[in-house]
């Protein structure tokens, strides 16, 4: 039997930040295709075993390349998928990271009461790290800011926050990427948070300081999604205080996000700064008319895109 593809979806997990969804769909598809073509060539449960977690893996790729394409029903569908993978190959961690899946796509979807539902679930899970408990915090934290219970989603935030018990596991951390959770994704989903509940004030201290994160980073490291989501987040929080000089400043690093890695959580959060502008008392400011045109100037670049073939690499 050809061996184990296990490396090929490790790459495309760390290299996912770098290259965007587009790249990801075809290369994830094929990976699970493979993956279930050679489960049909051994009867060795090791080898068995090995080949659910490859194909639970690309499926989780696929699923997440699809909720960041707006493809939120086969995004669910896939993430459905991933958490048979997991239960079948007894593999928790991919359960787990299945179920957060299926939890951002609940309150994107109007049903946070169920997104809560799912992240308690998900922490229930054995053989948990430290970052998938941190990356369940996060998303419970924006599930409890959409059902309006503000004093949950800060205590969320502060959860996620903690100091972990130095605990690993074999998703989140040895393939990590995409599976993963870096500070500064978890300081830019604070921010998203922050600004939910209506804490300006922290939501632009968290964009601000995933914004220093990103920049620490070497080049070929950082990530341009997290980049572009928490600049929107900070221009958002500043125009929250009339800051219009400052919210343009902040958008300078989302016009450089290139047209494949405008994932459907950065246009979500360029709309929101878009809508404050068309609002009094910025429809009579120069600047923010033209910083409004520049926002949609930047949306249009992706929208010719989105979901561009996406159905037909999605199918089984």
């Amino acid at each position: 039997m050809a061996p184990v593809p296990a490396q090929h979806v490790t790459d495309f997990a760390r290299r996912y930040s770098a290259t965007g969804p587009y790249d990801v769909l075809g290369k994830a598809r094929a990976l699970l295709n493979q993956a279930e073509n050679l489960r049909d060539h051994t009867q060795v449960p090791i080898q068995q075993q090995a080949l659910l977690i490859v194909a639970g893996q690309a499926s989780a790729l696929l699923a997440t390349a699809a909720f960041d394409l707006g493809q939120l029903p086969g995004a669910a569908r896939l993430f459905r998928t991933t958490a048979l993978y997991g239960e079948t190959a007894r593999f928790e961690p991919l359960q787990a990271f299945a179920d957060g899946g299926l939890a951002y796509i609940a309150y994107r979807s109007g049903r946070p009461g169920e997104a809560v539902r799912l992240v308690g679930r998900a922490l229930a899970f054995g053989g948990l790290g430290d970052v998938a408990r941190r990356r369940l915090l996060a998303i419970e934290a924006r599930a409890q800011g959409h059902l309006g219970d503000r004093e949950s989603a800060r205590s969320a935030i502060r959860a996620s926050q903690e100091p972990g018990q130095g605990v690993a596991d074999d998703l989140h951390d040895q393939v990590g990427g995409e599976f993963g959770f870096s500070p500064e994704r978890l300081v830019m989903s604070c921010a998203s948070t922050s600004l939910l509940v209506g804490d300006g004030r922290a939501a632009e201290e968290f964009a601000a300081h995933a914004l220093q994160l990103v920049s620490e980073r070497p080049v070929e490291q950082r990530s341009a999604p997290v980049m572009g989501k928490a600049a929107a987040d900070l221009a958002r929080a500043r125009l929250l205080r009339d800051d219009v000089e400052g919210a343009s400043a902040a958008l300078e690093a989302v016009w450089s996000v290139a047209a494949e890695q405008r994932v459907s959580g950065l246009l979500e959060r360029t709309t929101a700064v878009r809508r404050i502008l068309v609002q009094s008392p910025y429809r009579s400011s120069q600047p923010a008319l033209e910083l409004g045109e520049r926002i949609e100037d930047f949306t249009r670049g992706a929208l010719p895109r989105l979901g561009s073939g996406v159905a037909a690499a999605l199918e089984s």
